[in-house]
């Protein structure tokens, strides 16, 4: 199956395609720039949605829905915000279709068309802060934490599967503070929750920091930010947060009266992740023989693959190993007894390489006699005899350290792609040698950062948090800095 996969070196665009789809995570679709997302993709999207969700939920969080349209008008509302995402919408302005009296099937109806065109949804703060006015009366309504997952359409170019689709999944919490300082903790606190989601389940380091007034978020005063390193040394923002302010408040006039009995402002955050993690998780981990996968993650974290030529052998395989089964089940493992009859073992082996599945056991009929299963780790090819006394806890440790191993190594090869420049051509020199990411001075203007941008394509990926202070000079002006800044060229 490997032998299909175009490898990283050669071509690390095709190399990605190629992977989604021979690992059967989506598949292009009859709609341009859309995906169908296939079952394994989405097994994958639903185990990084549910530890997500309890973690919206552990801080306090509730999910709701709102409307797929948005009327026109409220995108006029917030002026930053529409012309941020005006060359990206969608617009429905008919409602019903007629049979073409030429014979050419289906036509548009000319007399439905809408008094008020609708917005397909590239993101939902106004019609959300258009539904807050009503809920929001009193400081005692506040704070209000909502989450929703859902669907959302930007119009895109330029696609690719999972980093860059016209819709994709994903979630995005709004919440409304009596506070200004309410609302930063919120928006830090999100922050955080992405980036120990990001390290602690997706094995994948992250950086956080906060982006510039280019980069920011269209509407918000503040966007903070995680960025993660790709194998092609490409930076991927893998989740925001944005700090609000008081502008969709005042847009929307969503007031409350607070203790002091006066009528003021709530304060406003919007975070958000998508299917795009997926992405990042093939680009972050996998290698030339197919997916590598995080166990916390991982679709099915064990598959046990039996070697048999008779039903009797298989049914005896299946009795020595359904306690093995069931005991791991009741470990909350993951776990696939492939008895299918209609592949060899030998694709099997290959195909759950292929998708990544983090541990592979085969037995057979010697393996009975000698009580052994052979155990193949993903990450590392290591093949292993072990006992099957004690087998289920060997394999919840072998999980935790190959979870361990998988971070491990994405940070070493971070890292290692962290380069510190003191000049404009140092600066192109790097970039062209093997990317990553780039710490240098900047002078804190736009102009420079765009000229910067226009003339490498590289982009300040984040100011990082807490960074460290040191007088130097930006490398496009040679005016005064105070702090590096972390640019790279991005997805």
């Amino acid at each position: 199956m490997s032998k299909e996969i175009t490898s990283r070196e050669q071509d690390y665009s095709q190399w990605y395609i190629d992977l989604v789809l021979k690992a059967g995570l989506a598949d292009y679709s009859a709609v341009k720039g859309c995906m169908v997302i296939k079952p394994y993709g989405f097994a994958l999207w639903e185990n990084m949605r549910d530890v997500l969700d309890k973690k919206f939920k552990d801080t306090g969080h509730q999910n709701a829905y709102f409307p797929l349209f948005i009327p026109k008008s409220f995108l006029s509302k917030e002026a930053a915000h529409i012309e941020g995402f005006a060359k990206e919408c969608a617009v429905v302005t008919h409602y019903r279709l007629k049979n073409d009296p030429n014979g050419g099937g289906v036509i548009v109806d000319p007399e439905a068309k809408l008094e008020e065109e609708l917005i397909v949804r590239p993101t939902s703060e106004t019609i959300i802060w258009h539904t807050y006015k009503s809920w929001i009366k009193s400081y005692r309504d506040l704070p209000l934490l909502i989450n929703q997952w859902a669907n959302v359409v930007r119009w895109e170019m330029r696609t690719r599967l999972f980093l860059r689709t016209t819709e994709f999944l994903w979630q995005e919490g709004h919440t409304a503070h009596a506070t200004e300082q309410e609302a930063i903790f919120e928006t830090e606190q999100m922050l955080n929750v992405y980036a120990d989601f990001a390290e602690n389940f997706m094995a994948m380091p992250v950086i956080k920091g906060v982006k510039t007034a280019n980069e920011r978020f269209a509407g918000a005063v503040e966007t903070y930010c995680i960025e993660a390193l790709m194998q092609d040394g490409k930076a991927l923002q893998a989740g925001t947060s944005h700090f609000l302010g008081q502008n969709f408040a005042k847009a929307f006039e969503v007031t409350f009266l607070n203790k002091e009995n006066k009528q003021e402002s709530v304060w406003a955050t919007s975070w958000g992740v998508s299917t795009r993690l997926i992405g990042a998780l093939i680009m972050a981990h996998s290698d030339d023989d197919g997916l590598v996968l995080p166990p916390k993650l991982a679709p099915i974290q064990v598959v046990i693959v039996p070697i048999f030529k008779t039903a009797e052998q298989l049914n005896a395989i299946f009795e020595k190993i359904k306690p093995l089964v069931d005991e791991l089940k009741a470990k909350n493992i993951r776990v696939k007894f492939d008895d299918g009859d209609h592949k060899s073992p030998g694709w099997k082996f290959a195909e759950y390489e292929m998708k990544g599945v983090p541990v592979r056991i085969a037995i057979g009929a010697r393996d009975l006699e000698n009580g052994t299963a052979e155990v193949a780790r993903r990450d590392t090819k290591e093949k292993m005899s072990l006992q099957m006394l004690g087998l289920a806890e060997k394999l919840e440790h072998l999980l935790s350290q190959i979870q361990e191993n998988i971070f491990n190594k994405a940070l070493q090869f971070r890292d290692e792609n962290i380069v510190h420049v003191d000049s404009y051509d140092e600066f192109k020199k790097a970039l062209n040698a093997k990317g990553g990411f780039i710490a240098a001075h900047w002078d804190g203007t736009s102009e420079t950062e765009e000229k910067i941008k226009q003339e490498t394509k590289a982009t300040i990926r984040c100011i990082p948090l807490n960074n460290k202070q040191e007088e130097g000079k930006c490398i496009y002006s040679g005016k005064p800095s105070v702090q590096r800044v972390l640019f790279a060229v991005a997805y």
